[in-house]
């Protein structure tokens, strides 16, 4: 399977660099397409629309190929995959919640190949990240393959969106299921991220809103504790300060922490809003800032999971969060030059509301602060 990246500034430019390989013989059948929303993804999808090339897209809040950065961009990954090994499949939560949407979702992978492994983006059902990965389950199984990462808008939270051909939705899951006994994926969700601290408590929370950490309101918690000043008045203060830096770890015996980023913090009442729940009565403990050998522990873990495959890639896939890049500043360059030079394959992704994806040591589950690398290969 041949995959070839693009990167481009407008809908015109990706238009030349999509007909120019078509002119050199390639016969794309696939097009997996991350861009900002500032760029016209309508116009984006009516290009692969006349070449009948299918389309699975998301916006970001910045996206790369490779380790080059853009921001405000398009990038895209062509793939001449069989369209005998994969479906789309766009749902909207709606008329049926997010839940049973995935499991839709799942039992139609299941009904179309005996081995469905799913890649998923999903719009702004950032309280949903949870269900989506249940329902996915749900549907499919257990031991189903599961990767992907929520939408993102710039930053501007206020609306990120998926997209296939001729669907579009802010509340939108776009499946690419794909036939695993025809096409092999391997994909790790990592972070690196050292906790600090003792261990402490959640005693009052409601879904992904925290309001008490050891019986004091999370707010003053966070603030005491990591000494950071941060203005209320300004909700994207809050995301650089407390979300990029600090992000919680969720404690659970013998797997992996995952990663709890907030999003907003409450002047009022004192609580903080997670872009994931937080149970009540979880135990956490804060994170150090990260440096390089978070780093070296995300490469450690692809390199193992790359030892087990035991095969190059015909494609690599990054999903990987928004405060991930905040916090690591021009340490994620790094990062992702290292990750694609462990497979030495074209590699695409995009900055996140949150990931899917399985642990090194755990299921499949949502995560905040975390990468999710997939790698792709025909068999």
């Amino acid at each position: 399977m041949k995959s070839v990246t693009l990167q481009a500034n407008t809908s015109q430019e990706i238009e030349n660099k999509v007909n120019a390989e078509i002119k050199n013989g390639f016969k794309p059948t696939l097009a997996i397409v991350f861009l900002s929303v500032k760029q016209d993804y309508k116009a984006i999808c009516k290009i692969f629309d006349a070449e009948n090339i299918s389309v699975f897209g998301a916006t970001s809040s910045g996206e790369f190929v490779g380790n080059d950065i853009t921001e405000g961009a398009i990038v895209l990954m062509l793939l001449d995959m069989d369209p005998a090994y994969f479906r789309i499949k766009f749902l909207e939560t709606g008329t049926q919640s997010t839940y049973e949407n995935a499991i839709e979702i799942g039992v139609e992978g299941k009904n179309t190949f005996n081995n469905p492994g799913y890649l998923m983006v999903s719009g702004w059902l950032t309280e949903d990240g949870e269900q989506i990965v249940a329902g996915l389950v749900e549907g499919a199984g257990k031991d189903v393959t599961i990767f992907g990462g929520m939408a993102g808008d710039d930053l501007l939270l206020e609306g990120p969106e998926v997209f296939t051909n001729k669907q579009s939705s802010v509340n939108g899951l776009v499946a690419l299921i794909i036939d695993e006994d025809k096409i092999d994926i391997r994909g790790i969700a990592t972070c690196g991220w050292k906790p600090i601290g003792t261990t402490k408590t959640i005693t009052k929370s409601e879904g992904n809103i925290v309001y008490t950490i050891d019986n004091k309101p999370a707010l003053d918690m966070i603030l005491k504790y990591l000494g950071v000043e941060i203005d209320l008045d300004s909700n994207k203060e809050v995301v650089t300060n407390i979300s990029s830096y600090y992000p919680l770890q969720l404690e659970r015996d013998g797997v992996t922490p995952v990663m709890r980023t907030a999003m907003f913090a409450n002047k009022e009442d004192r609580s903080i809003i997670c872009a994931g729940n937080v149970p009540q009565g979880a135990k956490v403990r804060f994170s150090l800032p990260p440096d390089f050998d978070s780093i070296d522990t995300v490469i450690t873990e692809c390199e193992q999971l790359k030892d087990t495959n035991k095969e190059q890639a015909d494609a690599l896939i990054m999903f990987s969060c928004i405060s991930r890049h905040l916090s690591f500043g021009l340490m994620i360059t790094e990062e992702l030059e290292r990750v694609q030079a462990v497979w030495d394959a074209p590699m695409i992704g995009f900055f996140t509301y949150g990931e899917f994806g399985k642990s090194k040591t755990g299921k499949h589950e949502f995560h905040n602060n975390t990468c999710c690398v997939v790698a792709l290969k025909e068999k």
